[in-house]
């Protein structure tokens, strides 16, 4: 990949940056919408607003550096997401690799960065419907940590529950990093962005590559 379209002849025609979330003021900035609170990051660095409805979801184009982009919140609820990425895939990126899904992770400290190339969906319904619908798992994924439940804590309430007051400067930052490295994938592809931004908010350096868990 490595910013190269499927010929290896040049950049990308376009990128696609999905945001998953949960549409409806009632999820806004909940933990699970980490993927939506990027996303609009994104169309401000970039200067454009999702001012339009398509593929079922929140849709706006723009570019950097020279390079297309598509940015997409689906609207059809997280479970299934890979309905309207299907359609914007159809649609305007064919090549799985150009696609990159910007998703939430109960596993990982808060704020921490995780890109991968590909993968299984580890749990996380939102990918899993997404695999399911673009029929692959050869999609990149930029992982964010939204903080670990308590060991007592229920899963849904945590993830759907907002961000402490302790939190946000964690979060704040994470939204800026992951900005970077949503762009950084955009222009070079995503191994570039995978060795620049796959280290812990207080690393100064590359962490040591984790398992292959998804």
């Amino acid at each position: 990949m490595g910013g190269m379209n499927q010929t290896g002849s040049g950049p990308p025609r376009r990128r696609l940056v999905v945001g998953l979330g949960n549409p409806g003021a009632q999820y806004r900035n909940t933990r699970h919408n980490i993927g939506f609170m990027v996303l609009d990051r994104i169309a401000d660095r970039l200067g454009v607003a999702f001012s339009r409805e398509k593929f079922e979801g929140l849709y706006a184009e723009g570019r950097h550096e020279g390079v297309p982009v598509t940015l997409l919140k689906p609207l059809t609820f997280m479970n299934r997401s890979g309905r309207s990425v299907a359609q914007a895939a159809r649609n305007a990126i064919p090549e799985p690799e150009n696609i990159l899904v910007v998703v939430d992770d109960v596993h990982l400290p808060l704020g921490t960065l995780r890109l991968r190339a590909q993968g299984s969906a580890g749990g996380h319904n939102g990918l899993k419907s997404i695999i399911q619908q673009l029929g692959t798992q050869a999609f990149p994924r930029l992982r964010i940590g939204i903080g670990r439940r308590d060991a007592d804590g229920e899963l849904t309430g945590h993830v759907l529950g907002r961000f402490t007051p302790d939190e946000k400067g964690a979060i704040e930052e994470a939204r800026d990093r992951a900005t970077d490295a949503a762009l950084t994938f955009v222009v070079a592809g995503i191994e570039r962005a995978m060795n620049a931004y796959n280290i812990s908010p207080k690393q100064t350096g590359p962490t040591k590559p984790d398992s292959n868990r998804e």
